[in-house]
């Protein structure tokens, strides 16, 4: 049987006992329960989180007089929304599978027990140690950063021939003259040619930040302004037993007036999953290759297959993994008495995501 190397961690270490009762459920095979020790095998479900920018464009006040007046090319001619995708990222969670329900009985007197999780999936029998998942990180919402026009310095920039300006052009030449202007005092700073230098380092540089900033705010009313922001959002895909191969299912949807959307909202294009059992699990055979039966009243756990996840957008691929499946997966087991043996009791440490054993031993 190929198990894979997990990463385990003791519960023991894990500071609080609150924790570890808010996380974990320790049920014992006792007289109230029948003896018998009760958890539901995962169904592996496939998160995808997609990370979306929202990118606000907006013209400046003087943007037909860039090229003329700056001699710059292509400002900013009209006001614009647009949506891309920055990142997909992919990952597993277990959720119960309703028709993989167990009830492992046990003779009386025996003291075997169960770690499970809230929603009564496995993680260990015999032990308190568990199988630490590696989590993805996911990343946070990005809000807008305000325009070099939404600061204050835009208000410190509006002069006094600005405000006289009777026509756009004139008022477009004002903001030019204070423009250069502003650059030649930041260069008279920076070579120390000002009638009037700082006192210090720091004074220099708040100084410094606010020409940056007023420079920033003449040229926006040439140039434009650009401003983004992204957006975080979570689907699922929850491949059935019998599926080999999917192709081409609709996840979601980039939409060029709401971002990402749900898949039936047809004001976005589609967002595709590609799913391809590439490894179908087996159960485990004896030494003259004879596949091994479940045992009676067995305790069950997965034997995963592997899967390849693909999601894609407009033909490109955004995002590719290769995982562990749950139902791509055989269910084996441990004859209860594994557990019970008073000389060397077996402990089990299981995948909450595909219900699979990832460690097996005697108990020390």
């Amino acid at each position: 049987m190929n198990i894979t190397k997990p990463i385990i961690i003791s519960l023991a270490l894990i500071t609080g006992f609150s924790v570890h009762s808010q996380t974990t459920q320790k049920l014992s095979a006792t007289k109230a329960n029948d003896f018998a020790l009760i958890y539901s095998l995962p169904e592996t479900v496939i998160d995808i989180t997609i990370v979306s920018r929202k990118t606000v464009q907006e013209p400046g006040e003087f943007y037909q007089y860039a090229k003329r007046i700056l001699n710059a090319d292509n400002p900013i001619s009209s006001s614009s929304v647009s949506y891309s995708i920055d990142k997909v990222i992919i990952s597993t969670h277990g959720e119960p599978n309703k028709d993989e329900r167990y009830a492992v009985k046990f003779s009386s007197g025996s003291t075997p027990f169960i770690l499970l999780s809230p929603d009564n999936i496995p993680l260990a029998v015999n032990t308190e140690d568990i199988y630490e998942t590696v989590k993805v990180e996911t990343p946070e919402p990005e809000t807008a950063e305000p325009t070099p026009l939404q600061n204050a310095a835009a208000q410190q920039v509006m002069n006094e021939d600005m405000l006289r300006s009777t026509t756009p052009l004139k008022k477009a030449q004002a903001a030019a003259e204070n423009l250069y202007a502003i650059r030649e005092s930041r260069s008279e700073l920076l070579t120390g040619q000002a009638e009037q230098m700082p006192p210090d380092g720091q004074a220099m540089q708040l100084i410094l930040d606010n020409l940056n900033a007023q420079e920033a705010a003449l040229t926006a009313m040439f140039m434009g302004t650009t401003q983004t922001s992204t957006q975080v959002t979570h689907f699922t895909y929850i491949p059935k037993s019998a599926d080999r191969q999917v192709n081409g299912y609709v996840i979601a949807r980039l939409s060029q007036l709401d971002g990402i959307v749900d898949a039936d909202d047809l004001s976005g294009e589609p967002i595709r999953i590609d799913y391809k059992v590439t490894q179908q699990g087996e159960m485990p055979k004896n030494d003259k290759g004879v596949e091994l039966s479940f045992p009676k009243n067995g305790f069950a756990y997965c034997i995963p297959g592997k899967a390849e996840i693909k999601v894609s957008y407009e033909g490109t691929t955004l995002a590719q993994k290769s995982l562990n499946v749950a139902q791509a997966g055989v269910i084996y087991g441990l004859a209860p008495n594994s557990f019970t043996d008073k000389k060397s009791p077996m402990y089990l440490i299981f995948d909450p995501s595909t219900g699979a054993a990832v460690e097996i031993g005697a108990v020390k």
